[in-house]
């Protein structure tokens, strides 16, 4: 073996080591994960970013893609009306499209500042229950304003509330001296239309992420989710991430969720049709009834779309179209991966254990028509960067508010692909389950629980570390 191929023999185990996985031939052709999707992937920057289909899909599956995205894209409107296949929208919701939330396919952002009081949530939405499980050991939602506020409504019906965000200031400051200010971020509910919320209420806010590379997430084997948890265990450390088990309607079953910032949905499938179900208020065939409680008069007796008005208002066919367009967004291939700083942040995020529950890579499974995708998803050298466990994240970022398993300071590892491309799509950087971290770094000092050894490692690094170890993260 040559140095040359020795040295990249090494590096791959050194991204991949702590997290166990396996060296294979085509890490040593691509040792520092470039190729983010394998052959999926699309080398691309800028406002469309995430908005590309894999590279390897055939012409009839792009037809496919363009099809799925164009009722991802457009608004849905109110019933009755004559475009039938698009109406049903509400009575309550929150977004009139999927891209509504998910702008250019990237990650939304809470109101900002003074409009923070003012502005109405729209890629930001408050989850709601009761302490208690509901049906398949769920979430019980609350009595009269269901799982989550609908801040927007149809014509004669009343928007449930409004979702007002204040913040307080949480400085800090490094080992070195320098000063970093964070904002914690606090919920409550105004101008409620349906009288009180349960005083037992637990609310928890959710922003919409990026959807590059979901597809190739949902061909991880749970094999290898279990194998994450298990290793973990037997590592004794203080990382110790544990799989969510939650009930996928699509297979009438409990799965291993992978989706959601509790990995409180298994399939894409089930996350698209409940997305379209509570945000947009459309209904399917696997969520066929409206989501009026009985508290809300007004919302039940409002016109439904669909074929003769009763519903579904979208139809299986072009539901999958929206899976499989979901399923097929490219993740963009890294930029600069071979620079001097970023190659260094690369040996800081070892150094700092960050990979423990960041896990570097995996190769898919296969894909079958059932998981809503395609086979060019299979057998692919991925690098999401995540385990795709929850882990206890500590005080400062709990929620209070269990999911299935997860408990309510438990989160999932988010992916890392993509992040250092949100702002060129999106405008922001804003990242965490809410959008209160502004850049990589903030997002690193909310780490806490599992995560504050590491945390803490970043503390204690030099300004030039910091820098380095971000633009590693953010050429992921």
């Amino acid at each position: 073996m040559s140095g040359q191929t020795m040295r990249a023999v090494v590096l791959a185990m050194a991204l991949c080591g702590a997290a166990g996985a396996h060296l294979r031939a085509d890490d040593v052709a691509d040792p520092r994960g470039e190729r983010t999707g394998g052959a999926t992937t699309v080398f691309a920057n800028g406002r469309n970013a995430f908005s590309f289909p894999f590279a390897n899909l055939s012409d009839a599956e792009r037809t496919r893609f363009a099809i799925g995205n164009s009722f991802f894209r457009r608004n849905w409107v109110e019933a009755p009306s004559s475009t039938q296949a698009r109406d049903g929208l509400g009575p309550l919701f929150i977004a009139r499209s999927c891209g509504g939330c998910h702008d250019q396919d990237g990650r939304g952002a809470p109101p900002a500042g003074s409009d923070a009081r003012t502005e109405p949530a729209v890629a930001l939405l408050l989850r709601l229950s009761v302490p208690g499980a509901g049906p398949h050991g769920g979430p019980r939602p609350d009595p009269v304003y269901g799982d989550q506020i609908a801040n927007a409504a149809v014509q004669g019906v009343m928007p449930e509330a409004r979702i007002v965000i204040e913040h307080v200031a949480m400085p800090g400051r490094f080992a070195d001296g320098t000063r970093y200010l964070l904002q914690q971020p606090h919920y409550r509910l105004e101008d409620l239309a349906y009288g009180p919320v349960a005083p037992s209420l637990l609310m928890s806010p959710r922003i919409a992420p990026q959807l590059a590379g979901i597809g190739l997430l949902a061909a991880i084997a749970d094999a290898e989710i279990e194998r994450n948890a298990r290793e973990q265990a037997a590592a004794g450390g203080p990382v110790r991430g544990m799989v969510n088990r939650v009930w996928d309607a699509p297979s009438a079953s409990m799965r291993i969720g992978r989706f959601g910032w509790k990995a409180n949905v298994a399939s894409l499938a089930h996350q698209t049709a409940a997305a379209f179900h509570g945000d947009m208020g459309i209904t399917s065939t696997l969520f066929p009834d409206e989501s009026c409680t009985v508290a809300q008069a007004a919302c039940a007796a409002a016109p439904r779309g669909g074929p003769g008005g009763k519903g579904p208002e979208i139809d299986d066919a072009t539901l999958a179209q929206v899976v499989f367009y979901q399923a097929t967004l490219a993740p963009a291939a890294r930029r600069k991966p071979n620079a001097a700083q970023v190659v260094h942040g690369q040996r800081l995020f070892a150094q700092a254990q960050c990979a423990a529950c960041h896990r570097p890579s995996y190769v898919t499974g296969p894909v079958t028509g059932a998981d809503g995708g395609s086979s060019a998803a299979a057998g692919q050298r991925i690098w999401p960067y995540t385990d795709l466990l929850v882990h206890d994240m500590g005080d400062a970022l709990a929620d209070g508010r269990p999911d299935f398993a997860a408990s309510g300071a438990q989160w999932r590892t988010p992916p890392l692909w993509g992040v250092g491309l949100i702002r060129d799509v999106n405008g922001h950087q804003r990242l965490m389950h809410d959008g209160r971290a502004d850049g990589t770094l903030q997002a690193i000092l909310w780490h806490g629980g599992e995560a504050a050894a590491s945390r803490d490692h970043v503390l204690r690094m030099s300004r030039v570390e910091r820098e380095a170890l971000i633009a590693f993260v953010d050429s992921l």
